[in-house]
């Protein structure tokens, strides 16, 4: 039976589109899940299928019919994990850098959802183009903690911690310059590039609001280059990587945001190589914590660098005489 959801959208708001107004009301669908049930007349305004562009206004009622997932043809692979929990309800793992989260045109092996199924055969969802069992993503090139789900009631609790940003994120990065305090926000809305469609910026025509909050950890002056935490208000797509490049301070090896390009003008070569090395962007998400949807117990996991990061940070600490980075929650 397709599920039907009642939305409105209330008087005294701000016009909004009515995708962009979706998007934040069911987070639980990709954009182009949305965009695909609404050319599909599966969102009706005021009682008549709608269009993605129709600006809202105030009071209109929406009726959102979400159809059951559909079986795709995505196969199990036994590819290892590292699995930091599991229960019936939900699974959290450390996803290694170079691990596409979901399949895509292209790309339909390899991915952490190959691996999932065939460690979850109880996987609810996750073979379903409209509710697919992961809640949040990771890019291809940065490690770190995610949770997957196992039963609709994990899912929609867990989308909806994410939607309410209440889940607790920090990540780790090494990027070029020297931030000039040591601890600050950054709070700008992040959209498509205006130019280039496969990128973020914050120089979008219409966004959405994107809050990263950071704190230095270590400085390493000479080669101007800062070891940083980061903390996830919101959860936009390469958010932290955008954010920071914007400042002119881009992550390290990052081939879209800058990072790359940079790595020529560091005049230590020993350092230069370990960044060659490294061959992506220098994020790691450490830190997950999250409401379990079942027991109402506060959860949290994390999980250090992994080695291709921590060589190049030992490096770092060593050269400065520094102690090294202690991971700890």
């Amino acid at each position: 039976m397709e599920p039907v959801r009642h939305i409105t959208f209330d008087r005294g708001r701000a016009p909004e589109r009515l995708d962009r107004f979706l998007a934040d009301q069911l987070p639980d669908l990709s954009r182009s899940q949305l965009k695909k049930l609404i050319d599909e007349g599966g969102v009706l305004l005021q009682g008549i299928p709608a269009k993605a562009g129709v600006k809202l206004r105030g009071g209109e009622s929406l009726q959102v019919t979400v159809p059951d997932p559909i079986p795709v043809a995505t196969v199990s692979q036994d590819i290892p994990l590292r699995i930091l929990y599991e229960d019936r309800h939900l699974i959290v793992v450390d996803k290694p850098a170079g691990m596409v989260v979901h399949p895509a045109p292209g790309h339909q092996q390899d991915t952490l959802v190959n691996a999932l199924l065939f460690h979850c055969r109880d996987l609810s969802g996750i073979g379903g183009a409209l509710r697919p069992g992961i809640v949040h993503r990771l890019d291809k090139d940065t490690s770190g903690v995610m949770v997957a789900t196992k039963t609709d009631l994990a899912h929609g609790h867990l989308a909806q911690q994410f939607k309410d940003h209440s889940v607790h994120r920090r990540y780790v990065a090494l990027l070029y310059g020297l931030l000039t305090t040591e601890r600050g926000t950054i709070d700008q809305a992040i959209g498509r590039h205006p130019r280039h469609r496969q990128k973020m910026s914050t120089t979008c025509r219409s966004g959405r609001r994107a809050v990263t909050h950071w704190q230095v950890l270590r400085s390493f002056v000479d080669d101007r280059l800062t070891l940083a935490e980061l903390a996830l208000e919101t959860g936009r797509t390469h958010q932290i990587r955008v954010h920071l490049s914007e400042q002119q301070h881009p992550l390290v090896g990052d081939p879209v945001y800058g990072g790359a390009g940079r790595c020529k003008n560091l005049v230590d070569d020993q350092l230069r190589r370990l960044v060659q090395d490294l061959g992506r962007q220098a994020l790691h998400a450490r830190l997950l914590g999250f409401v379990h949807p079942e027991t109402g117990r506060y959860l949290e996991f994390s999980s250090p660098p992994p080695r291709d990061l921590t060589v190049l940070l030992d490096y770092l600490t060593t050269k400065y005489h520094q102690a090294p980075v202690v991971w700890s929650k």
